[in-house]
């Protein structure tokens, strides 16, 4: 069926109430947290191929902060959760890079652990700052051209 000429409604998303938005960017830094600790425990994990070191554990920390703060920022619909749990990882990763009360140190000094103390900031700027992208139902249909 057509519309001929008629105006196309576009789906509009509801404005979210500002206690909406405080939720979302609390859960948002939590799961930053979360995740930031959990990835930074895990970073050092190698595979032993002979004399070559796989370190797994690190890329695999950072392929998930990418994905966190992408997917935290298509979902959440703005940077607003973005820079939120981008904050959450990069504290995590900041306060745990610290020597704890004994001496001892999570993110150890040498390539793996300066790559994990930098990559998560650098990694957040990226997707934080990254341009936003026309949305699907932005664009605006064109009525079709009929031959008779």
């Amino acid at each position: 069926m057509s519309r001929g000429n008629a105006p196309v409604e576009r789906d509009r998303e509801p404005r979210t109430s500002m206690s909406a938005r405080v939720r979302t960017i609390a859960i948002a830094v939590v799961v930053g947290v979360v995740y930031g600790t959990v990835a930074t425990v895990g970073h050092r994990h190698a595979w032993q191929i002979g004399d070559v070191s796989i370190p797994w554990g690190l890329v695999a920390g950072l392929v998930g902060v990418a994905a966190l703060l992408i997917g935290i920022r298509m979902v959440a619909g703005g940077r607003a959760a973005a820079i939120g749990a981008s904050v959450g990882v990069v504290a995590a990763v900041a306060l745990l890079s610290l020597p704890g009360p004994g001496g001892s140190v999570l993110v150890a000094s040498g390539i793996v652990g300066t790559i994990w103390s930098v990559a998560p900031a650098l990694i957040a700027v990226l997707v934080v700052a990254w341009p936003s992208l026309p949305s699907r139902g932005a664009a605006v249909a064109r009525p079709r051209a009929t031959h008779a």
